[in-house]
């Protein structure tokens, strides 16, 4: 996608989306690592994700397996993203651009940061996880920009890896959320109802449903199956006549349509 951007300047819109989709996708992969499903070996796992993403799973594993343990009550790390549902199409549209226009991104991944730098008081506060993670983000970004002004393209860098990131990708992630928990019951206790699966066209996977993500009522009802087996999941459900039990969606146009009803 980015050789297309380059070659071919009036393809750069269409890359800079599909670009934010693989950079979920990494997302996604790492989601798979804290279940253990990169590798059979924990160790290998960790290290693949580590290496493969980019990140480590020492805060994410355990927050994420809390989200499973208690999805849709009161101890879910998660229900914030979920809880304020649904909303009006107006506050839909403040969230997009603030999204698209980087605010998002600067929110999340580069005011903290700064934020708690300012307030270390001792070299043993530089180890804070904030810190750390601030730090791997911003170097893990030094490099790649620094191996591609080598090259003489270090504009690509910026407009090709960095913007998608600083914009389409924390859009995507929100309507990733979005489509799989908001107006969901809570404290649900019928586990073929405690997330949603949304269908999606070629389209809608290649610019914002990575790796089947949107299996996600397949992810809670077989959490040991790795991202590419739950289109055959959501197959055999089927075939037993269970996914009319289950919270369904068309597509994701209709899931926002449900999601801005108020």
């Amino acid at each position: 996608a980015m050789l297309l951007g380059v070659l071919w300047p009036l393809t750069f819109p269409l890359a800079v989306l599909i670009i934010g989709n693989r950079q979920l996708g990494l997302f996604i992969l790492m989601h798979d690592a804290a279940h253990g499903l990169l590798h059979p070996n924990r160790r290998v796992n960790d290290l693949v994700c580590r290496w493969l993403c980019s990140s480590s799973l020492g805060e994410y594993r355990p927050y994420h397996l809390q989200h499973h343990r208690f999805v849709q009550q009161a101890e879910d790390p998660d229900l914030v993203l979920s809880a304020p549902f649904p909303i009006t199409r107006a506050s839909l549209r403040r969230k997009v651009w603030r999204d698209l226009s980087g605010q998002t991104f600067y929110k999340q991944r580069i005011g903290p940061f700064f934020a708690e730098f300012k307030t270390i008081r001792s070299p043993l506060e530089r180890q804070s996880q904030e810190l750390v993670r601030g730090r791997r983000f911003l170097i893990g970004n030094a490099l790649g920009f620094a191996v591609f002004a080598a090259a003489g393209w270090w504009w690509v860098w910026l407009l090709m890896w960095l913007l998608p990131m600083a914009t389409w990708l924390p859009l995507i992630t929100r309507i990733r959320n979005i489509a799989e928990h908001a107006l969901i019951g809570s404290n649900q206790p019928d586990p073929l109802r405690q997330a949603r699966t949304t269908h999606a066209g070629w389209i809608e996977r290649a610019l914002l449903a990575p790796y089947w993500v949107n299996y996600h009522a397949e992810h809670h009802l077989f959490t040991q199956l790795s991202c590419w087996q739950l289109p055959k999941a959501h197959a055999l459900l089927q075939l037993k006549g269970r996914t009319a039990e289950m919270v369904i969606e068309p597509g994701y146009a209709s899931m926002l349509r449900l999601a801005t009803s108020r």
